[in-house]
């Protein structure tokens, strides 16, 4: 039984999965305030949902009264992590690196109070200890407390291995340099809790086992379960693409619509780790049968929205999704698919149209949704899929499409 208020926490709304020495963890964060990382490489602009439980842990961890550390790895992004990856990483420039860096930050400000406070959470490149590491030096100290007998038996090797998948030595040394990460953290910050999904379970019980070995004071790690849904899809996958974090990558409306659309099983699981309604409430909810589950799902859209994009987002898309469901218009929420004013004069058919824009994911599914009677244009059913839509079809400047009752988008001129 768990004592102090972070590991509670964590055990109650489901993040707490591995742990390191968890009775000496408990008891130092009754005591004290403990620092606590997760890293982030900067390999693309946005995080998806996939990214939101760690997070979300960092979250908890400073409503639990410790500090957040956020680690940009604009080093070890030149490397790539091969945890759950089948392949070698694409190498990115140094400006990429930086201009996705930037972006990703605006993420994290939403979700973390950043500042000088002794809770306050704190944001780290590790870049500033990398870069200028001498390569003989760093095997001499840091690489020679590793054996490759022991790389091998993590999943993140292994698995490449068996299926067979190349695994360059460039990312055989990424284990070596995140541990080096938590040992420098708690030398610069005092840093004693790393954090991440159980895929890094490995490579967190090297940085804990380096840093014993170094004279740390001890350090701890804690791992989240791999989330994937019900129906065992991956989370923050979709048939249509990522459900990514950042509004320019995302809509509002279309992130609300990922959790709208969250399967009956699920509902309760991802309201304790997505939302911050209290338990209690979430119990309540957990009793709705048949239909009424659907009112828990708003709430999880609602909530979720709310803590990625603010309050009058999660409003405005409640409302969009409404308008579009309930009265059948055209809520001014709805992603936009821009297309060319001469090709939309000219027309386009609408088998084509569906596809360009995005509601269907090839020319053929296209093609079955019509035949299938679940597209519309302008809430009327398209009847053929050679029929030709053209600005003769413009509805206050737009024109909504429909696949199905849940996918909807607005087609505009640009």
């Amino acid at each position: 039984m768990v004592k102090s208020d972070l590991l509670k926490l964590f055990e109650e709304r489901g993040y707490l999965y591995q742990a390191t020495n968890l009775e000496g963890l408990d008891e130092l964060a009754s005591k004290e305030i403990l620092p606590g990382y997760i890293g982030f490489d900067c390999t693309g602009k946005s995080l998806h949902v996939g990214s939101l439980v760690q997070i979300m842990m960092l979250r908890n961890l400073q409503k639990a009264g410790h500090k957040p550390i956020v680690i940009m790895g604009g080093s070890t992004t030149k490397i790539g992590d091969p945890s759950g990856k089948d392949e070698t990483r694409q190498m990115l420039t140094l400006e990429t690196i930086q201009e996705n860096k930037q972006s990703l930050m605006q993420v994290f400000k939403k979700f973390l109070k950043f500042g000088d406070g002794p809770t306050d959470a704190i944001m780290v490149d590790n870049s500033e200890w990398l870069e200028d590491i001498k390569y003989i030096d760093f095997l001499g100290t840091i690489g020679r407390h590793f054996t490759i007998n022991r790389m091998m038996t993590f999943d993140s090797v292994k698995l490449r291995l068996e299926r067979e998948q190349p695994l360059t030595f460039l990312e055989f040394n990424y284990m070596l340099l995140q541990a080096y990460d938590f040992v420098e953290l708690n030398k610069r910050y005092g840093c004693k809790i790393q954090m991440g999904g159980s895929d890094q379970w490995g490579n967190i019980v090297s940085g804990v086992e380096l840093g014993r070995r170094l004279g740390c004071s001890e350090l701890f790690g804690i791992t989240s379960e791999l989330i994937t849904t019900k129906s065992g899809a991956k989370m923050g996958k979709t048939a249509s693409g990522a459900v990514w974090l950042n509004s320019d990558m995302l809509s509002p409306y279309d992130y609300w619509q990922f959790w709208r659309n969250t399967e009956d099983e699920d509902v309760v699981r991802f309201l304790k780790l997505f939302t911050e309604l209290s338990l209690d409430e979430i119990n309540r909810l957990s009793q709705l049968q048949g239909k009424e589950i659907n009112d828990a799902k708003i709430i999880l859209a609602n909530e979720a929205t709310k803590l990625c994009h603010g309050l009058d987002a999660a409003k405005e898309a409640h409302a969009t999704a409404i308008k579009t469901f309930t009265e059948g218009g055209a809520g001014g929420d709805l992603p936009i698919f821009y297309i060319d004013p001469n090709q939309l004069h000219q027309g386009v058919e609408a088998f084509k149209l569906f596809h360009l824009s995005g509601l269907c994911e090839s020319l053929s599914a296209a093609r079955r949704l019509i035949k299938g009677k679940g597209a519309k244009v302008n809430n009327v059913t398209v009847e053929n899929d050679l029929d030709i839509i053209s600005s003769n079809h413009l509805e206050n400047g737009a024109i909504k499409l429909s696949s199905g009752q849940k996918k909807h988008l607005l087609v505009k001129a640009q």
